[in-house]
C-alpha cells in the first residue's frame, strides 16, 4: 500500500516565450525570467514500476546554475540542454544519492532500506539507438530534472530503472558523497574511453568543473597520461585539480609556452574559443571530445591542420550503459576519488534553494558542491 508522504522541493518557473524567428528554439531561445520556489508537496499514490526515495544527497550541477541564470541582454536562460518546464513548474536536480522508502508493485530488485543513486537519462529502448545499445543517444530521451521531476526534494519518486544500488560503497559518509557523484563521473568516463585516452598521451582539458576534474583524475591515475594540463580562470578550482594536472596556465600563456603538441583536448568549459585557440597544436591523430553545451558554434580557422593530421573531434554525452558500476570499481580501487572534488556541502532543502538564488557564488568558489538532504 502505497504511503502518502509530503515532500519539500526546488521548484524552477519560468516565462515560455521562444524568441521570434527562431524555427526550432533550444532551451536557451525558449525560457526567459526564470525564478526559484521552496514548495510543499503532497506525494499520491507511488507508479508501479518507480520507487519512492528519502534523498540523503544532492549534487548541484553546472546545468542547473545555468538553468537560473540568464542572458543579461535577453533575460533568456544560459543553458541549453534540453528542458521543458510547465506551467506548475519543473523541479530541478538530476544528481543524487537517497534511501528507498517504498517500490511500485511490479518493482522486484530493490527493496525499503535499499541506498540508490539515480542516473539522469530516462531512456525509451525501442528507437533506433537504443536497440544497437546507444543509450545515451535516445530518440525519447527524457532528462530527470529537465524534463522530468528531479531530485532536489526530501523524498521524490523516479522510475526504478533509473536506481542502482550503492550499498557496496554507502557505508560512510564519505561514501554517500562519493555516489551522489557517480553521475558526473559517469559522463567523465565515457568521455575519456570514446577519445580513448592512451597512456602516455599529452592531454589539455579545459573547463575545471566537476567533469573537468574528472576526466584530468582519469587520465592520470587510470589511463597513465603523461601529462595533464588544465585550463581553469578559478583558483578553487585549480586547488582541486592539483593532484591530478601538470600545469595551471591560461589558454594564451599555454599558446606562448614552448613544449610537445597534446594528443587530446577535453573541452568541458563551454567556450569553444579554446578548441579553435589550441586546435593548430594538436598532434597527429589527436582527439577532441566537446562535453560543455552552450549552443554556441564551434569555428575551426586551421582546417588544413585538421585533415593533415587526422585529427577527429566528437560529442561525448551520457553516462548509461554500465558505467556506474564501473566508476563504483575505480572509486574503490582509488583509481577515482569521487568525494575529493566536493568543495561544499549545503545543510538542507532550505540552504539549497537559497544557494540557488545566487549561482553565481556556486561557480566562483566551488568545484562540488552538495546539500544534504536527509540522514
Amino acid at each position: 500500500m502505497t504511503i502518502s508522504s509530503d515532500t519539500r522541493v526546488v521548484v524552477l518557473h519560468a516565462e515560455d516565450a521562444p524568441m521570434p524567428g527562431v524555427a526550432s528554439p533550444g532551451t536557451h531561445q525558449r525560457y526567459r525570467q526564470p525564478h526559484l520556489s521552496l514548495e510543499e508537496r503532497r506525494l499520491g499514490q507511488l507508479a508501479d514500476h518507480n520507487v519512492r526515495v528519502e534523498m540523503m544527497y544532492a549534487g548541484v550541477c553546472g546545468t542547473d546554475l545555468h538553468r537560473v541564470q540568464t542572458d543579461s541582454e535577453t533575460g533568456y536562460v544560459l543553458t541549453s540542454a534540453p528542458a521543458s518546464i510547465p506551467a506548475r513548474g519543473r523541479i530541478l536536480g538530476h544528481e543524487g544519492v537517497g534511501r528507498v522508502v517504498e517500490t511500485g508493485n511490479s518493482v522486484q530488485y530493490l527493496r525499503p532500506g535499499d541506498v540508490v543513486a539515480f542516473e539522469s537519462i530516462h531512456v525509451c529502448r525501442q528507437c533506433r539507438p537504443c536497440l544497437r545499445g546507444n543509450y545515451n543517444q535516445c530518440h525519447e530521451a527524457t532528462l530527470v530534472g529537465m524534463q522530468e521531476e528531479g531530485l532536489f526534494g526530501t523524498i521524490v519518486d523516479l522510475p526504478a530503472a533509473l536506481a542502482h544500488d550503492v550499498s557496496a560503497i554507502s557505508d560512510s559518509d564519505a561514501g554517500l558523497r562519493a555516489a551522489a557523484c557517480l553521475e558526473p563521473a559517469g559522463v567523465a568516463l565515457l568521455a575519456c574511453e570514446s577519445l580513448p585516452i592512451r597512456a602516455g598521451d599529452r592531454v589539455l582539458v579545459c573547463g575545471g568543473g566537476p567533469i573537468g576534474i574528472y576526466c584530468a583524475m582519469l587520465c592520470c591515475l587510470a589511463f597513465h597520461a603523461s601529462e595533464v594540463i588544465l585550463i581553469e580562470p578559478i583558483a578553487a578550482r585549480r586547488k582541486v585539480a592539483q593532484s591530478w594536472c601538470t600545469t595551471f596556465p591560461d589558454i594564451h600563456s599555454w599558446l606562448e609556452m614552448d613544449g610537445m603538441d597534446i594528443d587530446v583536448l577535453i573541452e568541458a568549459s563551454g567556450s569553444l574559443d579554446n578548441v579553435r585557440l589550441a586546435f593548430p597544436r594538436i598532434a597527429a591523430n589527436g582527439r577532441v571530445s566537446l562535453l560543455a553545451r552552450g549552443g554556441m558554434p564551434l569555428h575551426i580557422d586551421t582546417v588544413d591542420h585538421m585533415i593533415t593530421q587526422a585529427i577527429s573531434i566528437h560529442g561525448s554525452r551520457g553516462h548509461l550503459g554500465g558505467l556506474f558500476p564501473r566508476v563504483m570499481d575505480l572509486y574503490q580501487a582509488g583509481l577515482m576519488p569521487l568525494d575529493a572534488i566536493v568543495t561544499g556541502v549545503l545543510p538542507g532543502i532550505e540552504a539549497l534553494h537559497a544557494a540557488l538564488l545566487a549561482p553565481g557564488d556556486i561557480a566562483k568558489n566551488h568545484c562540488k558542491v552538495l546539500a544534504r538532504l536527509g540522514d
